[in-house]
This record gives C-alpha cells, structure tokens and sequence, in this order.
C-alpha cells in the first residue's frame, strides 16, 4: 500500500528531485530558509585560514536544499553532512565500505542466522542531551518498515528485515525474514533519530527542510538553504570517530567556476573541495593542492518513456546505445576521466562481470536495428539535467545520433524542472541525467533495488514496470536477494543484469572518477571517495 497523502507525495519527490545521486544540486521555494539561523547576506562563507583553533571551510558541489531527512534523502550535500551528525547501529568504511560498531557496542560476529542483537552504547546521548534508547532504534526501523510509509530507505530493507524489537532500554533484536549477511552494511544507512524529536507533528517536514539531530561526532549549528551549512564538535561523543576540528564550514556552490576559485590561490577561501571539473585537475595541482579521484557507479544514463513509441520496441533502444560513440564522449568531455559502460555495474564493483549486450560504438549496426523497427525520421528531444559535465557530454550524444539520421534536440535544464514533470507523468521521449547508487554502498543486490523493482519510481518514470519482462525480471531479482550461497547469488545477480542490459530501459552509458582537491599542508587523513561529498570522520588538521 503506498501512502497518498501530499505530505507523502512531497517525501516521494524529494528524495530524487533534490537527489545528489542525480549529480545535481536541487532548487527549493526560498520559503524553506525559514529553517535557517539567519538570513543569508549573513552567513559565514568561510575565510580559508583554518589551523587548529579555527574552522575546517569546504565546499560542496551539490545543494544543501534537497531532502535532510535520512530515511529518504539521496541528497549529495545531506548524505555526507548526515554521515557526520548521526549514527547507525553500525557505519562504515567510507572507502572500504567495511562495517564498524557506531552506536552498537559491536558488529555480530554470526550472520548466518535471522536474528541479530546489539546492545547499545553506553552514555550515547543525542545532541540535545537526552540518551539514546532501544525506543529510538525501533522508532526509527518503525518507519522505515511502515507499508504506508513511503521512503527511499524502504527498498534497502523491507525486502530482508522482518522487524526490529526492543528487549531493554539498551539493547535490541532485529528479526530477519531470511539470513542475509549483505544486510549488515545497509545499518548504515538507518541513521537512529531521536524519538522525542521526530514524532511530533510535523517533525518529518522539519527534517526535509534540514533539520538534524543525532548522536554523531558533529552537531549542525546552523542551516541556511542555498548558502551553507555550519557544524560543531559534539562534546559529549563517546562514540569510535570523534571530530577533529572543532568547527565545520560546508559552502554550497553548484557552479563549477566559483566553485574551483573558492579553493583556488594564495587567498582561498577553503581548504577542501569535491566535484572537482576534469579541466581543472592540472592547474589546481601546480597551485600546490592534492587531487585525487575515486573510480565508481558515477555514470551518465538515459532512461526511455517507453510508453512513448517508438521506445517500446527494444530494437530502438538498443540502437541509440549503439550509435554513442562513447570514446569521444571520454576524451573530449570528460578528459579522460570515465570509461564507457560494460554492465550496469562499474568495472571495480565487486559483483561485476561484462554483460551480455555491451554497447560498443557502432552505427551501421544502430541504423540496421532502425531498420528493423520500421523507424524512419525519428526526432528526439532529450531532457537532460543540467549538471556541468552532463552538458559537457550530451553535444557528443547529439552529433552521434544525427550522424545516423536521428534529429535530435538538446533540452537541459534543472534537476527540480526535469523531475517535476516525471513526478506529474508529462510526456517525454529520453532523459539523461547522473546517478551513483554507491552513496548507498558496494552490495550489487541494493544498487540494482535501487533503480529496479515493480514499486519503483525509476521504473515508473519509465513507464515499464508492467512489461511482461519487467514482470520476470522483478522476480529473479528477489530470487538472487533470497539466495544463501554468496557465489550463487552474484551469477543470479549478474544474469539478470544480462536482462537489464538488453533492455535498455535505463542504463548507463558511461561510468566516470569523480574528484577531490584539498590543502595538504593544513589537512591530513582525507580520502578521495567515488561518490558525491566528503567524510572527515578520519581527517585532522596537518
């Protein structure tokens, strides 16, 4: 049952339209500044000094305006911040993707069974002071399970998680429907939120528009939509990753220019930076930064209205893969930084093996499946988001398809404009925007949940989850996610990504390195990461 209330229909749209795993920053009414500590024109924008007394100032590449509610955010800006000011039962590895004891005591040491217990940490008390309880964790497993709740975490866990009980004031047991080792990453993704806060009426709002409260190392000090995001070392954290600086400065600056001159030159206004512009890597390097990318699931997609003929017919869909020529896409946009698509999955994914159809540069045969289809003067206009290398890349895809006859028109414009008219079912032909399933992790079988599934808002962004192979592929997917044997269960994973790739229907067209410039003589312990924000859980000053 889906929940159909507006303030539901708000949570369904945010979590994609304001999406940091579309690679684009979102633009919210300026009605929502009203969860700000201050107006803007007085907002700290960081003076770039640092040093041990003073404030860590980086820069984000993405807006801090999307959903902050961490049950349903896909928000780049959100996820990292919300990495820093809550916990799950267990983090992880922001590299590695390895699980750790956060608000747990410790990771289970068997997971081959359907019931895990954790004890709680003892004098883990939230940023308003009051103590983390076993009410909380079921609190917020509550909503994540709710039918009538709709949210992005639901997918990660309904499919698994049985339910989550309290056993004591410290200590709780979550019930698999299945054993499900690859479970114990996704806690994660549970960030336990304060009960006392988050069931007042309202609250759930609140914490779209940024409210946070948790138990992390940092506390948000101040929240100003479109501008910044301040944060605080949390005195009383006794928890594994304490916080190194004792005040945080994230800018949000979408723009690639300003973005890359905030952290440029001997008067830099910051210290670390993400999304870094494949153009300037070099000239940043000479100026005596460290620059550094992380090879992922970042990728360029197009997804098919395949309501809209002729992008029913497979053959059509396959043939403007075909007629991509990727390479050129690589060398000129992306300067080298990406690799064209080989399965759904990047090369590096553990899970990983070439797909079946691989979408190799070929022409002749895209006008042959053309052909074949009966389809003559196809004009295309793709609705693409405006995201910088986006656009750097669909003047590639444009002169590939004209080159086979297709006339094809360019149309980016905002994240919020392009998913505002899949939310309200407009007609469209192709979208092409980004995503990167790996803020959520490494496991295969929830980045393919991700963005397939008979209840999913890609898949009825597509208009396809009624297609009869949809209808079977749905079902071989749950069948890999029931599967115990671990060499088992990623050939059934790989197999159906066989189907995915066939298909079309939404797929990568090229996987890209995303980077990360930073100070090295003020800071120490940063890792490039492969996906969208920062983590300085492990970072100090140099």
């Amino acid at each position: 049952m889906r929940d159909v209330t507006p303030a539901a229909a708000l949570r369904r749209r945010s979590f994609l339209k304001y999406s940091g795993a579309l690679g684009a920053a979102a633009a919210l009414s300026s009605s929502l500044s009203a969860c700000s500590s201050g107006p803007e024109s007085t907002n700290d924008t960081g003076d770039g000094k640092g040093g041990k007394n003073g404030t860590l100032t980086a820069v984000i590449g993405y807006g801090n305006d999307g959903s902050w509610d961490p049950t349903q955010t896909a928000s780049a800006f959100s996820m990292a911040a919300n990495n820093h000011i809550y916990e799950g039962l267990l983090d992880t590895d922001p590299i590695s993707r390895e699980p750790y004891a956060a608000l747990a005591t410790e990771v289970p040491s068997d997971l081959s069974g359907t019931s895990w217990k954790f004890e709680l940490r003892a004098g883990a008390t939230f940023h308003d002071g009051r103590p983390v309880t076993a009410d909380d964790v079921v609190f917020v497993f509550d909503r994540i399970l709710d039918p009538k709740t709709q949210t992005l975490a639901k997918g990660f866990f309904a499919g698994w998680l049985q339910d989550v009980r309290k056993i004591d004031a410290r200590n709780v047991e979550l019930v698999l429907k299945f054993p499900f080792p690859e479970g114990i990453s996704r806690l994660t993704l549970a960030k336990i939120m304060p009960k006392h806060v988050f069931s007042r009426p309202g609250a759930w709002d609140d914490a779209i528009k940024g409210k946070a409260v948790g138990s992390g190392p940092y506390r948000q000090a101040a929240h100003h939509p479109k501008s910044n995001t301040t944060f605080e070392a949390f005195a009383d954290y006794n928890g594994p990753r304490k916080a190194a600086f004792q005040k945080m400065n994230w800018l949000t600056i979408v723009d690639a220019a300003p973005r890359v001159a905030k952290i440029s030159g001997a008067s830099a206004g910051a210290q670390i930076a993400d999304n870094i512009p494949y153009a300037n890597i070099e000239q940043l390097k000479k100026s005596g930064l460290t620059v550094q990318g992380g090879a992922g699931m970042n990728n360029l997609f197009l997804m098919f209205n395949t309501r809209h003929k002729p992008f029913d017919d497979v053959r059509v869909r396959q043939a403007l893969h075909y007629a991509i020529d990727t390479d050129k896409m690589v060398e000129v946009a992306l300067k080298g930084h990406g690799r064209a698509s080989t399965s759904f999955l990047n090369e590096s994914n553990p899970g990983y093996r070439p797909a079946k159809t691989v979408y190799g540069y070929d022409p002749e045969k895209a006008k042959k499946l053309l052909k074949e289809a009966g389809v003559k003067g196809l004009k295309i206009e793709i609705l693409a988001v405006n995201v910088s290398w986006i656009v750097d890349c669909l003047p590639t895809v444009k002169a590939s398809w004209d080159a086979i006859g297709v006339e094809t028109t360019l149309a980016p414009q905002e994240t919020t404009a392009v998913f505002t008219k899949m939310d309200q079912k407009q007609d469209y032909q192709v979208v092409a925007a980004a995503s990167n399933p790996n803020q959520f992790g490494l496991d295969a079988d929830l980045i393919m949940h991700y963005n397939y599934g008979p209840q999913n808002l890609w898949m009825g962004y597509a208009r396809w989850a009624g297609d009869s192979v949809a209808k079977k592929l749905f079902k071989d997917m749950d069948q890999a996610t029931r599967e115990a044997d671990a060499d088992r269960k990623k050939t059934m994973i790989q197999d159906y990504i066989d189907i995915v790739a066939e298909q079309a229907v939404l797929y990568p067209v090229v996987h890209t390195e995303l980077m990360t410039a930073w100070d090295p003589k003020k800071l120490a312990g940063i890792r490039a990461q492969p996906y969208p924000g920062i983590n300085l859980l492990q970072a100090k000053w140099a």
